[in-house]
């Protein structure tokens, strides 16, 4: 496959950008990750601290040294990582922007996450905040961009919160798109972290490739 895309490294961490389908790390099924990839690349054993889903692409940040793993998970845990995505999504949200909160409960047999009403067993809150920067007509029905800023992490969580309220990713089959895709409509568009050893905030950004639907958008910061 092609380089990946690195947009900074030092001797503790490397910051890139994930391809859309390709996994973020081994599944134990011999398919190409980000973890081989870049460990090939870069010489490094680089250490996974967070995921992107498979058909999701964008900025992604690993660390080289278990102090440096340590500190980001440590990071993460604390809620000073903060995560920014774009999606593009059918329809377009009832309000232009606004808070999502939600129960979500996994369901590991099918690796698929849902909705609940009341809290229980394996049940976690999920909230994002998020705002409409754009809504098209295309040949693929009414479609929009969609920036949003994650408060938990939890699986599948931006793809089932837009789903539940009728406006799924395009191209995300798995939870309701009517145009299924192996690339789903969702980009990490940037991360802001504490350097797990200088302290310093940094932050990293990259904006989605020119191809459909994100070539109808224009992108800019938001």
């Amino acid at each position: 496959m092609e380089d990946i895309k690195i947009l900074y490294e030092d001797k503790h961490i490397v910051v890139c950008v994930k391809p859309q389908n390709i996994l973020s790390q081994q599944d134990g099924n011999g398919s190409p990750d980000m973890v081989n990839v870049l460990s090939e690349m870069l010489r490094a054993d680089v250490k996974v601290v967070h995921r992107l889903d498979f058909g999701v692409g964008g900025v992604m940040v690993y660390a080289k040294t278990d102090i440096a793993a340590s500190k980001l998970s440590e990071a993460i845990r604390n809620k000073s990582f903060e995560k920014e995505y774009y999606a593009v999504v059918n329809g377009t949200p009832a309000e232009s922007f606004g808070i999502y909160k939600d129960l979500l409960f996994k369901d590991s047999s099918k690796n698929k996450t849902f909705v609940v009403d009341r809290m229980r067993k394996g049940v976690k809150e999920a909230s994002l905040e998020y705002k409409v920067i754009d809504t098209k007509e295309t040949e693929k029905g009414i479609l929009s961009l969609v920036w949003i800023k994650l408060h938990t992490g939890r699986t599948h969580q931006i793809r089932v919160q837009f789903a539940s309220r009728k406006t799924a990713l395009y191209g995300d089959g798995k939870y309701g798109s009517k145009t299924s895709d192996k690339k789903t409509a969702l980009w990490s568009y940037r991360l802001t972290f504490p350097h797990p050893v200088t302290k310093k905030i940094v932050s990293f950004s990259a904006i989605p490739d020119n191809s459909f639907p994100w070539e109808r958008f224009v992108f800019s910061d938001i």
